[in-house]
């Protein structure tokens, strides 16, 4: 991937619910042995989807309204456990292109910021309207003002954080 500017990121949104979503989860090992990351977006959260599927539910991933979503809204302790960098190569090659969370785990949110899939905190009762928001509306649009360190979606509007060398990395590219 190569290094570009990112001030701010719009689109429409992703909601997956959960406390400390280990990287095992969203790439499992299996799929940590390419030599290259190129089509590791068909297998972001792969067992989790099969697993749902065949259960008769339907994953956030596959769901038809999140489709070309390019905004994930995630609860805390976001990519925890191992530090494969697979994790955000697969979500950044599958159409994320920012992340908006309760927290980051350090090592996904290092690597997150190296490939420029910019990651944000927000409060958790934010966090919380937001999913609210976007299971109601799907089609709402998200933007993610890295510059401003402000969210908008509809009638939303809340602070996002980001580390200060974090923003001015993600704003120079």
């Amino acid at each position: 991937m190569s290094a570009e500017r990112i001030e701010r990121v719009e689109g429409r949104g992703l909601v997956l619910r959960g406390p400390d979503v280990d990287t095992d989860r969203i790439m499992p090992a299996r799929f940590l042995r390419a030599i290259t990351f190129d089509g590791l977006e068909r297998h972001v959260f792969e067992d989790e989807r099969l697993s749902m599927h065949q259960s008769g539910a339907v994953h956030p991933f596959d769901q038809p309204a999140a489709q070309g979503a390019s905004v994930m809204v995630v609860n805390n302790n976001f990519g925890s456990g191992s530090s494969r960098e697979h994790a955000p190569q697969g979500l950044r090659r599958w159409g994320i292109r920012a992340i908006v969370g309760e927290s980051f785990a350090e090592i996904f949110f290092g690597n997150s910021l190296m490939i420029g899939l910019a990651c944000v905190t927000a409060a958790p009762s934010d966090i919380a309207a937001l999913m609210a928001l976007v299971d109601a509306d799907p089609s709402v649009s998200i933007a993610v003002d890295i510059a401003a360190g402000v969210c908008t979606a509809g009638a939303l509007r809340f602070p996002v954080t980001a580390p200060p060398a974090v923003r001015d990395a993600l704003m120079s590219g």
